[in-house]
């Protein structure tokens, strides 16, 4: 079932609802599903509902389906089929047996309409839809019969059949369910369960011009791979009654212990969108760079951006499972990453806005090597080898001609230490036309390399750097907030909350081993942050780094 090591879980009302079901007898093993739409790239909030229904299945050592509502062949592509399957398994996880589809049912589904026709319980409808809308009703308000809701069986299944053949336009006719127009739930007002579309399908290609609705679609879907426990989002805890008067209306599946629909909160995080519609609106408008930009909550961004599979579980397993709607600090999710990646990442130095130094006592032009720890707390990782000589890069925002002495870096007439090197004193520096520090010129003291000056002086600041022979260019994307608001999806523009400064581009330099950094592999760079490579524009030959996150919390 799953690459994810067995671990405590807290319980939750979904976990007591199955315990009961499999102390009662109601159910003897236990079998999920994840039916992703494929019109997009899967997010966050897919991945708490991957983690759910995997997760459950597992632990209670069942089976969990994969399964693709390929019911909308409009909007569906069989590449987002693809980068699903490549998301779950990411995340740790596979499916029980082949992936499914809901088309693999369409003959299926079609003979269980002809059932609900045939029992009276469904018909064509020729209602336009401004006339259906104004049948249906408001919420104060029920709605009224359609004129064709009397239509007799026999005529209705000659309709349905030609609705079959194409022999009639898109929009002309829909198959409606006969439930009650005066239902205070909207989706019980005889809800349209088929409708035309001359769509070519990436399953079943040109055989069908008739698609099944979802929710007439689901819980057969579910009946058929005897699901126990369909779990899905609060948003369909009213299409409950919809999912159980199909099933118990067809003869197939009207018994006791058949699928049950149970319904949790779904993922609302802030200065996120997880709405597939509006993060395929970012995408199609050039507002970022693709689906799986490291800007965006696509689990194919997180990817990019250097989140870790078992960052993400931990995070699903952190905001838990529950009936409440709420909105997830952003801090949560980072907060799992970075503890992951403080105790795993390995420690490099990358200058992101480098200016030169140049250390005039140095004696030699050869570098000389440095051992430098891959981790400062694990010795069992070993250590990498630093290039160290004359010339250096340190961060343009480590020094400065005079300062208070709450700036604990490189001041002009003052020492500082470079990282797992020697200490180094700022004697002059020269500026380009515009005043920005070019270079600085320093002295270093050769008795400093591991231990603090012999003579008692104090150095309190430490530095990185990277020498400058050796060092490798490189380029650092900075990623921030995509949104400058908390809640981006109350606002009718999207525009109006971009943030402008989501992502800032750097050149600068890397230490030489980190040529061979591994894409998506975490690094520490000290003092900047955790980075990858990029999994997608990084090379040997142009190194580009992604920011995962920063060494604190961002959001606090």
């Amino acid at each position: 079932m799953s690459q994810v090591d067995n671990e405590v879980r807290p319980s939750n009302f979904i976990r007591n609802i199955i315990d009961e079901d499999l102390k009662s007898g109601k159910h003897t093993s236990v079998q999920t599903r994840f039916p992703p739409e494929p019109n997009g790239f899967l997010h966050i909030g897919h991945a708490k509902s991957i983690c759910l229904n995997f997760g459950i299945a597992q632990d209670y050592q069942g089976q969990c389906n994969l399964r693709f509502d390929d019911t909308n062949p409009e909007k569906e592509d069989i590449d987002y089929v693809h980068s699903i399957q490549d998301d779950v398994r990411w995340l740790g996880f596979d499916w029980s047996g082949e992936i499914r589809y809901s088309s693999n049912y369409f003959d299926q589904l079609h003979q269980y309409a002809v059932e609900l026709i045939t029992k009276g319980l469904a018909y064509v409808c020729f209602l336009n839809a401004e006339e259906t809308r104004e049948y249906r009703g408001t919420l104060k308000e029920p709605g009224k019969n359609s004129p064709y809701r009397d239509t007799s069986v026999e005529e209705n299944l000659a309709l349905f059949e030609k609705m079959r053949l194409g022999e009639f336009k898109e929009g002309e006719c829909a198959l409606r369910a006969k439930i009650d127009m005066a239902s205070p739930f909207m989706c019980m007002r005889d809800p349209v369960i088929y409708r035309i579309r001359f769509a070519h399908h990436h399953q079943t290609g040109d055989k069908w011009c008739i698609y099944p609705m979802y929710d007439f679609t689901h819980c057969i879907s579910d009946a058929i791979e005897n699901i126990t426990h369909s779990l899905c989002t609060l948003e369909f805890q009213d299409n409950r009654r919809l999912y159980d008067w199909v099933l118990d209306h067809l003869d197939d599946f009207n018994q006791p212990n058949r699928t049950r629909q149970y319904e949790f909160s779904r993922l609302n995080l802030e200065y996120t969108l997880m709405s597939k519609r509006k993060l395929n609106d970012l995408v199609t408008n050039n507002l970022v760079n693709g689906w799986d930009d490291p800007r965006m909550p696509t689990i194919a961004g997180l990817r990019r951006r250097g989140y870790t599979p078992a960052s993400i579980r931990e995070f699903c397993q952190r905001i838990g499972v529950t009936k409440q709607e709420n909105l997830i600090e952003g801090g949560v999710l980072d907060a799992c990453i970075r503890e992951e990646l403080n105790e795993n990442a390995p420690r490099a130095m990358a200058v992101l806005r480098p200016i030169k130094v140049v250390i005039e006592n140095y004696p030699s032009a050869t570098p000389e090597t440095i051992n430098a720890p891959m981790h400062p707390n694990k010795p069992e990782m070993g250590t990498r080898e630093l290039a160290f000589g004359k010339e250096l890069f340190i961060d343009a925002e480590d020094f400065r001609e005079s300062a208070n002495k709450h700036f604990k870096r490189l001041v002009l007439g003052k020492e500082v230490r470079l990282r797992n090197a020697y200490v180094i004193k700022a004697e002059r520096f020269e500026h380009d036309d515009e005043g920005n520090v070019t270079t600085v010129y320093c002295t270093y003291d050769n008795e400093t390399l591991g231990k603090n000056p012999s003579d008692g002086r104090k150095v309190k600041g430490v530095i990185h750097w990277v020498e400058a022979s050796t060092a490798k260019p490189a380029e650092f994307r900075i990623y921030n907030r995509l949104f400058t608001d908390a809640t981006p999806a109350a606002f009718d523009t999207i525009d109006e909350v971009i943030n402008s400064e989501s992502l800032v581009v750097l050149q600068g330099v890397a230490e030489a081993g980190l040529v061979n950094a591994e894409a998506e592999k975490a690094y520490q760079f000290e003092r900047e942050g955790y980075f990858c490579a990029d999994n997608k524009d990084s090379s040997k030959e142009h190194l580009v780094f992604n920011l995962t996150v920063p060494l604190r919390d961002s959001f606090a």
